[in-house]
């Protein structure tokens, strides 16, 4: 089975380029109300990648509109432009940016800045930079639509937690892009999940495992290229900037899985070793294996493998004490969810099953979105969001230390690894230091224990 690594959303950037902390609240109004089939919503998109323009052309998509993309940002020009001229080439009038173009870390001030109280701005930048341009928003009253994950790190993720409260008081409305759970036919499995159809859930397991992606592994930096340009151009292959592809990558199929659990896991031990190199760089894994477990002693294990050649695989199952149930099966969508009688996945045992025709979630949670902010109904995705972005990341950093790591202290831990990521300048340092012979540092197991767990990585 061929797995497609980035979906269809995820590929549009290339067919449009060929087609051409926490801050007080004074001050914040309570944002305007878009009336259904009246006021346009306008959409600022920061982030302009195949991530933040896939989520704008979703955007666009929406049939409870009107709505138009009127400004985009972006550390990069070219692609600012690129993203700019492929959405309008698509979507013609819906795309109405003219001069709001906006270039470089400041960018994002600069495009929230054009748009009124109830519009939404996207984020979608590098991880790392999530909290920043979350507070801000909160502090210019606009609703928000951003990538997952929403925190990398215990420091981050307490961040997101206080800035999601504050959005709530201010009465914004904050979507999360982990799209499966807009799924119709995810959820109607979860809904036979809860109702007892499959018995107690007691066992969990899902995996992505597939050859690495591009952006996994980086050649080594040109002489000529600024370190901080190159690492945020290449954030999956660097912790600080992703929190590497387990936090940017693994995150559905974990989301998913506690979902159909209905809990979050305590603690995971977790393993992954670096094997073929061949000269790439970067921080990440080549496999991972880890064992959640849940605080009825249920356990969730996640595979992940980015590695040529080897069998591929890119679902989620649930195990019940009477029947088990598929969760997804080829990725994030279609879901193909199933239940079956007993433990084998055999076509004889199924006992529900989805349509063989699934909405589109990655539109699906637009509309809901948008629903939301036309009818003024609370909505909120932040905290959940940071539970699924904290869950994911505590098994990758289990398996970077050789450690047992419990929700709780992950949360807790005073470990960032980005402390100054708003005070990023172009053409100032990195966070993180290239080594001699332009290497970087890499997870070593077992390498220290101790508090510092900075100390983790040579």
């Amino acid at each position: 089975m061929n797995i497609q690594i980035e979906s269809t959303r995820r590929d549009f950037l290339k067919t449009a380029t060929k087609a051409t902390a926490v801050s007080a609240l004074a001050g914040v109004v309570v944002p305007h109300v878009h009336a259904a089939g009246t006021d346009t919503v306008q959409i600022a998109l920061v982030g302009c990648g195949g991530r933040g323009t896939g989520a704008a052309d979703n955007a666009l998509t929406v049939k409870n509109g009107p709505i138009k993309l009127t400004a985009v940002a972006d550390v990069f020009g070219n692609k600012v432009e690129a993203t700019t001229n492929g959405l309008k080439a698509k979507h013609g009038e819906k795309v109405d940016v003219g001069d709001k173009k906006f270039i470089g870390f400041d960018a994002y001030k600069q495009a929230i800045d054009t748009l009124k109280k109830g519009d939404i701005a996207i984020f979608a930048t590098p991880p790392a930079f999530r909290w920043v341009h979350f507070q801000y928003a909160i502090e210019r009253g606009v609703n928000i639509f951003m990538e997952k994950p929403v925190c990398t790190d215990g420091p981050s993720g307490r961040k997101m937690l206080a800035l999601g409260e504050q959005a709530s008081k201010a009465g914004l409305k904050v979507a999360v892009g982990l799209m499966c759970r807009h799924c119709r036919v995810r959820g109607e499995l979860y809904d036979r999940i809860q109702q007892g159809e499959i018995g107690d859930v007691l066992m969990l397991r899902a995996y992505r495992m597939h050859p690495p992606a591009a952006s996994f592994r980086s050649e080594p930096r040109p002489a000529d290229v600024p370190e901080l340009d190159y690492q945020i151009k290449r954030f999956h292959s660097f912790l600080w900037a992703s929190g590497g592809c387990f936090s940017d990558f693994y995150i559905h199929n974990i989301d998913e899985a506690c979902w159909m659990k209905n809990a979050w896991p305590v603690e995971v031990r977790a393993n992954g070793g670096r094997n073929y190199r061949d000269g790439w760089i970067d921080q990440n894994f080549d496999s991972y294996s880890c064992e959640y477990t849940f605080a009825d002693g249920s356990k969730f294990f996640f595979e992940g493998r980015n590695m040529e050649g080897c069998r591929q695989e890119f679902a989620t199952y649930a195990h019940g004490s009477k029947g088990m149930a598929i969760v997804s099966k080829a990725g994030h969508t279609p879901a193909r969810s199933k239940i079956f009688k007993g433990q084998n996945e055999k076509s004889e045992n199924v006992v529900w099953q989805g349509p063989k025709e699934e909405l589109n979630p990655y539109e699906l949670e637009w509309e809901d979105l948008i629903d939301a902010v036309r009818a003024n109904k609370p909505y909120n995705e932040v905290e959940r969001a940071v539970k699924t972005s904290i869950t994911t990341a505590m098994g990758r950093w289990s398996a970077h230390t050789g450690q047992v790591i419990t929700y709780d202290d992950y949360l807790a831990s005073e470990h960032s690894f980005a402390p100054d990521v708003d005070k990023l300048q172009i053409g100032g340092p990195a966070p993180l230091k290239e080594l001699p012979g332009g290497k970087y540092p890499v997870p070593q197991p077992g390498a220290k224990v101790g508090k510092d767990w900075k100390e983790y990585y040579v």
